[in-house]
Parts: C-alpha cells; structure tokens; sequence
C-alpha cells in the first residue's frame, strides 16, 4: 500500500469532526490495506498504527532537530508503507560511535522520497503531533466497521492482546472475523491494557457517576448502595505477570521493566498461590511511610544495567509494589468477575501489600477518607462500583478517580503553530510564572483543555502580541494571563525554574487580570514542598 493512501486518509479524517465520517474513512482503507500488496497482514498494521497518529517503533532517536534542513520533497508518491517502516526500523537500531550521522543521513534518504505531504505526515509521526483526530479508539471502531463485527468484541479483543495493529491483521485477513474474535483470550505472561478511571471534581460528584447519589439527608449518606474507595498512589502503573517463579512486570503502556525492578519480582514471587495477574502501583517510599516525590519513583524505574550511577541510584532507592486488582488466579479468568469478588480473590493472595482501601455507603465517611488519603500525601482516590467488571483497555463506567485540584494564573510566554487538525491555529502555549525581581520563569507548555472557539480566540489574540518567530515558535509580549489546572509538581532539569506541571491543562484565559497579578515562582516553590516535590 502507498504511503500517499494513508496520508489522504489522513488528510480527510482530519478534515470532518464527525466520528462516523472518520471511523468510515478508516474502514475503507483498512479493507484496501487487507488486499493489497505482497504483505497484507503487516500493511494492516502498519495502516493501523500511523492512522492512530503513532509509528511502530516506540523510538528512533529522531526529533525536531532532526528534521531541520531536509532534502526537498519528491515530485511523485512512490513511497509504500512497508518501505517507511523498514526505514524507520532501521533508524531504531542504530547505536554506538557514528549513528546520529547514519540516522541523519537514513532520515534525509527517507523524506527525499516523500512529497511534500507525505514529509508533512511523517513529521507528524515523529513528533507524536499528528493531531488528526484520529485516535486509537476511532481506529478500533474503524476495525469493527471494516469486517461487520460488534465494535465490543473488538475492543476486548484490543484489550486481551494489548495491541490494535495484531488483531487487526487477524480480523481483516479471516474468513470469519467472530471466530478469529474469539482467538484472542487473557493469557498470562501477555499484558493487556489496564483499565482507566474516569474523573470528578469531588467525591459526592464520584458517587453520583456511579449512580449512588445522596439522599440528601443530614448525614449524607447514600442509597444503601456500597462502593470501594481506593487510595490512589502517586506511583507508576505496574501489571504483574507471574507463572510459577517465572515474573514480567509490565507498565501502564505495556513495556518490559522486569530487569529494573528486582525487588518487585522477588515480592510478587513470595505471594500465595500459584499462577497470578495482578494489577497496581509501584512507587518508593520513605523510612516514614510517606511517598517520596514522584520522580523519584520514575527515575528508578527507569533504571537500565548500563550505567555506574545508575546502579547506585538502584541501590538508594526501593519500589514497593502495591495491588488494587487481581485479573486472574491459580487458572481462573476474573476479567468478566465483579469488583466484590476480584477484591476477595486480591485480599487472599495480597495480604499487606493491597492498596488501602475503604468499602463504605457514606459519603461524609467517604470524604473524610479522600482528605485524610491526600493528607498523607497520596493522589487522592478512586471510587469504585462493586458490582463492576474489569472494563480493561478503557475508561470504565465502574471507576471514578478523584484528585484535588490546584490552579495557577500564569503568563503565555510563546504559542507553538498547531499542527494536523489545529494547523491554521496558533496552539500549545509556554507558561511562566511571575519573578519578582523582573521577568517570567517558564514552567512548562500545554495545549489540554482547549476548545475551538479559544483556539480562534487565541490565535488572534497572540497574533497582535507577537514580537518574534523561531520556526513553528511565536514568541509573545508576556502580558495575557491563563488560569491553568494541574495535578502537581515535579522537579525539572528543562526549565529554568527547575519546576514542572504536571498534567497541566486550560480553564479560562483571564482578561480580569494583569501580568503583574499572576502568580509568582515563590508561590509555586511553595506549593512544590506541599505537593510531590
């Protein structure tokens, strides 16, 4: 298949908001992918992954810089996918003395044969900005639409072999789809895709999502319904594979990091029973009990055998593994169990090592526990329905998290140029806090949150405040305040502050309010040492 067929469906998922148009244009190339070529199967894939906005390789040492300076685009579409992701596969082997120049040279090779489309596209991929409203979820629909079968089996099926492009490939290419459906099954030593919660500003608000609202009485109590209250750690998502002493540990986005984390091996292998799949949060945790800042926990996790530093950081500093769900047990599938009776399975094998967890009818008790949980320095909670299947894969109806919310008013300091669907527009916004002693300290960038209408809105208003352009950076006069939510801070290397948001998104630009009244980088400071910093 050609990459110019791809791109054109690009280009017209882009163009239409409509999420039958985009799910229907995918299908149709996802069945011309199915019967063309030398290679049907892999085009499928292939197809598959760049229209979800992402290439195959999970990383290729390109970036910006790289793509500076360019060869001019080809005059003909001649380009296959099979071709680009053997390129690209290329470029992701290379290492050691010499490769930056070798992958430089693969790069100019590979978008010297693109027109100029498909150059645009590529980069897109690269830079994980192919804003085409294409996302994972549309594309599995698509699959759905492309062979006739339910869109439920499969995204089960998405989520039971934790990938789009294998069952794709499988469904597209078989005389009976439902039957090639059915192949796909919870096996252990395979990670599927975790489930996801869903969000609320407040507890009352996590009730009511779950249909337990309050009877409105004086002591706020629900309708006699329970649900589980879980404390949410602020670590990283872990899946834990055991089978007989043999232990995978895998993260919320399905990679390997059973090498990094001896420790959690070595406990999940001292649990009861026998074959298990279980589901949490590994973070580190102080002398006293009380998480340590999260990049901490991140840094460990990220730790590779390679480097002296890296071993001693391995040696300083312990994850400790803890659980909120089981999957499977001592060969039993608990997926399609409620919530109730994973959490009886979970509580048998786990013991000390589960989440701290609160079963309750009581809203006031209820919030007493999510302030008590943040008090102590966790996220927050989730909020979970009992009668609730493990909806893997998905943002779940049965799952509610609840986090505090903090706000800074900061300063717009430069505007990216968007890019896929927000091309025209001027879109991610750098954010600085207020230095008293004159100036603005950057803190990071974001473009979460926005409508269209603020996008039209900003585009003009930052166009009039424009002083100087480098590349797809316009930078602005530092005077058009934005109130910003986010979910914490974390230490940064990046910017100057040595500071970061984390998760940070827009609530409302505000005109009400000059530069001189945002917040300042002490405010901030002073947040990072009651927050995760």
């Amino acid at each position: 298949m050609l990459l110019a067929e791809v791109t054109a469906t690009s280009d017209a998922v882009a163009a239409t908001r409509s999420r039958l148009a985009k799910r229907a244009a995918i299908a149709d190339l996802l069945r011309r992918a199915a019967t063309s070529g030398t290679d049907p199967g892999s085009d499928v894939e292939i197809a598959v992954a760049y229209l979800a906005g992402a290439l195959r390789q999970r990383r290729t040492g390109l970036g910006w810089a790289s793509l500076r300076g360019l060869p001019p685009p080809a005059d003909d579409a001649t380009l296959t996918v099979a071709h680009v992701d053997a390129a690209f596969e290329h470029m992701a082997a290379l290492s050691g003395p010499g490769s930056d120049s070798a992958r430089g040279a693969a790069a100019a090779t590979l978008f010297g044969a693109a027109t100029e489309r498909e150059q645009a596209f590529l980069r897109g991929l690269v830079a994980g900005e192919l804003r085409q409203g294409a996302l994972d979820a549309v594309v599995v629909d698509a699959v759905a639409e492309a062979v006739g079968v339910p869109a439920d089996g499969v995204r089960r099926a998405v989520m039971l072999r934790g990938a789009t492009g294998p069952v794709a490939r499988t469904v597209l290419l078989a005389d009976d789809p439902l039957a090639a459906l059915a192949t796909f099954t919870l096996e252990v030593g395979r990670p599927v895709r975790p489930m996801l919660a869903q969000s609320a500003p407040d507890v009352a608000a996590a009730f009511d999502k779950l249909g337990v609202g309050t009877t409105g009485g004086a002591e706020g109590e629900v309708t006699g319904v329970e649900v589980a209250i879980d404390v949410k750690l602020d670590g990283i998502r872990i899946q834990v594979h055991r089978r007989g002493d043999d232990v995978h540990v895998y993260t919320r986005s399905l990679d390997d990091i059973t090498s990094r984390v001896p420790e959690i091996v070595e406990a999940v292998r001292r649990l009861p029973g026998d074959d298990l799949v279980l589901d949490g949060e590994a973070l580190v945790v102080g002398p006293d009990g009380v998480p340590r800042p999260f990049q901490e926990t991140a840094s460990r996790s990220a730790t590779r055998d390679a480097p002296a530093s890296d071993a001693e950081l391995a040696e300083s500093l312990e994850l400790t593994p803890f659980f909120f769900d089981v999957l499977h047990a001592d060969g039993t599938d608990l997926l399609d169990e409620p919530l109730v009776r994973r959490l009886e399975v979970l509580d048998a094998v786990t013991e000390h090592s589960a989440v701290r967890r609160l079963v309750t009818s009581g809203a006031t008790e209820a919030a007493d526990f999510f302030a008590d949980a943040v008090a102590q320095g966790q996220e927050g909670v989730v909020v979970k329905a009992l009668d609730a299947p493990y909806a893997a894969g998905r943002r779940g109806a049965g799952w509610v998290k609840v986090k505090p919310r903090h706000t800074l008013d900061l300063v717009v300091l430069a505007v990216e140029q968007g890019s896929g669907r927000r091309s025209g527009w001027l879109s991610n916004i750098h954010l600085g806090a207020r230095d008293p002693d004159g100036g603005f300290v950057m803190l990071g960038k974001t473009f979460k949150g926005m409508t269209d209408e603020m996008l039209a809105w900003q585009t003009q208003r930052f166009t009039e405040l424009a002083t100087s352009r480098d590349g797809y950076v316009v930078h602005v006069r530092p005077e058009q305040v934005v109130e910003i939510a986010f979910d914490g801070l974390q230490r940064s290397t990046r910017y100057p502050g040595g500071l970061a948001l984390r998760f940070a998104r827009v609530l409302r630009y505000r005109d009400d309010k000059s530069a001189a009244e945002a917040d300042t980088i002490e405010t901030v400071r002073t947040l990072g040492g009651v927050q995760t910093i």
